[in-house]
């Protein structure tokens, strides 16, 4: 080969990488962008002053798109910020979520139920 066809070689082959890295760091950062949004409109339900607490199917339903995916929705639950609980029904344990943040405002209303 001579030094025209190295050159020529050389250049498709960083023309070919760069695009490809190009378009993989697009793709990681519309992901990336995607659980950031979710995590804040997460975090935003569960701020909401009347609910210190909500179901985890309210939850679903609210955010939406996580109908086959739930423990995705579990894992950007727990980057926002959340904790888990379970509560006893007659079906058997509900799934409910809240803001760590919020531990102490939950604590006080359970108080208050229960000095009722």
């Amino acid at each position: 080969m001579n030094f025209y066809q190295t050159l020529l070689v050389g250049t498709l082959t960083a023309l070919i990488t760069t695009t490809v890295a190009y378009f993989k760091i697009r793709m990681d950062f519309n992901l990336y962008k995607t659980e950031v949004m979710a995590e804040k409109a997460a975090r935003r339900l569960l701020k909401h002053k009347s609910f210190v607490e909500r179901r985890f199917e309210a939850i679903r339903n609210e955010l939406g798109g996580w109908d086959n995916e739930e423990d995705e929705l579990r894992k950007i639950l727990v980057r926002a910020g959340a904790v888990r609980t379970f509560r006893k029904t007659n079906d058997g344990k509900e799934e409910w979520w809240y803001l760590l943040s919020r531990e102490n405002e939950r604590i006080e209303k359970k108080q208050a139920k229960k000095g009722k």
